[in-house]
């Protein structure tokens, strides 16, 4: 219960705690925060089991399942139905009219668990989308706008869903205000596909 300054001088502490007497430290929160930048390794639990081990790295870039993805991550993940297409050997997303090819990554994976073209569920994280400045892209209309300082926190409504885009300041092209349409876009290797069945990333 201390105040965010506080927390972050906390948390420092403890990591040259544990470098200063070199030994196993076991650390339990609900603040994904704490787990991201105190952890070697993180283990991620749901009711009770075990959803996914790995280090602070792996859960953000390769998350297991839908709960993992949306657990890790601040902002929370965007998700989408989305729809995975596979033409002439290679893997891409589809969603709205915008359809990108996944990074050689990921058609790897996908390409060894054999996973045929489906409907998704498609996951992108905030810092990962990137604002069109042509037609390109899915259409969204804005809702509110947070400055954060550093950054934008533009709050939208795309085909049907709540989305958060994250802006850099220095990327901003005049004000986001209420009501302005604008278009998004992300590249392969940051989009993560879930299947619909059980919400386990197709990746795995």
């Amino acid at each position: 219960n201390l105040d965010a300054k506080l927390r972050n001088q906390m948390r420092a502490e403890i990591i040259k705690l544990r470098q200063r007497i070199n030994t196993t430290f076991i650390y339990v929160t609900h603040d994904q925060t704490e787990a991201m930048t105190l952890g070697d390794r993180i283990v991620i639990m749901k009711d009770g089991f075990i959803q996914q081990i790995g280090t602070p790295q792996e859960v953000f870039n390769h998350p297991y399942n839908l709960f993992v993805a949306g657990f890790i991550g601040a902002p929370t993940m965007n998700f989408f139905e989305a729809e995975l297409l596979k033409e002439n050997g290679k893997y891409a997303v589809k969603l709205a009219d915008y359809v990108v090819e996944l990074s050689e990554e990921k058609q790897a994976a996908l390409a060894a668990n054999e996973v045929e073209p489906q409907a998704i569920t498609l996951g992108v994280r905030p810092e990962h989308i990137q604002l069109s400045e042509t037609d390109a892209g899915v259409a969204a209309r804005i809702d509110v706008s947070e400055m954060m300082g550093s950054s934008v926190h533009l709050h939208v409504n795309a085909e049907g869903r709540d989305v958060i885009i994250i802006v850099p300041t220095t990327d901003m092209k005049g004000n986001y205000e209420m009501g302005d349409t604008v278009r998004f876009s992300f590249k392969g290797n940051v989009a993560h596909v879930f299947s619909k069945e059980n919400d386990k990333n197709l990746e795995f």
